[in-house]
């Protein structure tokens, strides 16, 4: 993905070709893990872009640790909905594994997901039955997947949903440098260089991953 600086008519014009259509991203997970952020995010950087931009969330239990999820669509021209209809969402961005599972059926045929397999079990359940990986890599086409044990040392857990967004970042057609411009407009005052950081690394392990498997199913993680 070409690199350009966020907001000259150059990074709006590479963007525009690129997202030739509507895009749709849904960011799904439970209360506390950031979606609300890493969706505020994902919109702010394609308005950078110059596209026009309809997002739509669902958080009133996340208090309480109940799902949370966020509808992100984009592109060139004007976008009609807020709503990803079902079976439509390009890419699904999850920061908990049955969550992504749950919202599965509205991938669009080949879909991409990009998620963190961590488990936030809901009340009265002490585990997931097995192969939720193998039953994920089965209903999507490209997967980037994420070990939180394996960022513990590289990231702080308070900004592991930029890590993921910046993963992600390599799903769909957007300048990146439009990203690190929208985090001092919404990041937490004092915070926007460790995320820009976390943002770059996930990029760069999924990156990795997905050159390296190249061939193979497009699976990360």
């Amino acid at each position: 993905m070409a690199e350009g600086t966020p907001g000259t008519p150059e990074a709006a014009a590479d963007s525009h070709a690129r997202a030739s259509e509507v895009v749709n991203v849904l960011m799904v997970g439970v209360g506390g893990q950031g979606i609300v952020l890493a969706s505020d995010l994902l919109a702010e950087a394609a308005l950078i872009a110059g596209l026009d931009v309809k997002k739509s969330e669902i958080h009133g239990m996340s208090q309480r640790g109940g799902p949370v999820f966020s509808h992100v669509r984009f592109g060139p021209g004007r976008v009609q909905s807020p709503t990803i209809p079902q079976g439509e969402a390009d890419v699904i961005y999850a920061l908990e594994r049955m969550e992504l599972l749950r919202w599965a059926a509205w991938a669009r045929p080949g879909g991409a997901a990009c998620y963190f397999a961590q488990d936030m079990y809901p009340a009265g359940v002490s585990a997931y039955p097995e192969g939720l990986d193998e039953e994920i890599a089965s209903r999507f086409g490209p997967v980037v997947r994420f070990d939180p044990r394996e960022l513990r040392d590289r990231v702080s857990p308070k900004v592991k949903n930029t890590a993921l967004l910046g993963a992600m970042s390599t799903l769909i057609p957007l300048d990146p440098g439009c990203y690190v411009a929208a985090m001092p407009r919404l990041c937490p005052p004092g915070t926007a260089d460790v995320n820009a950081a976390a943002f770059e690394l996930g990029r760069q392990l999924a990156q990795e991953r997905l050159a390296a498997r190249d061939g193979e199913p497009a699976t990360a993680g």
